[in-house]
């Protein structure tokens, strides 16, 4: 083997080695993202029901 090929070896495994690194942090932020977007919407759906049952409960009282 020449200088050349082990370069061109070592380059392929550095390149995989960075590529799988960034895979591994792209799926981390993307499930964060997915559940931080899952949060804001089970929010706004229990913010609402609590609304209408709070505002429910007002009325009869009056």
């Amino acid at each position: 083997m020449n200088k050349g090929t082990i370069w061109t070896i070592v380059g392929v495994i550095v390149a995989v080695l960075i590529a799988w690194f960034l895979v591994t942090v792209l799926f981390s932020v993307l499930a964060f993202l997915v559940k931080l977007l899952i949060v804001a919407v089970v929010a706004v759906i229990v913010f609402f029901v609590l609304r209408m049952i709070f505002s429910h409960s007002g009325d009869s009282d009056s």
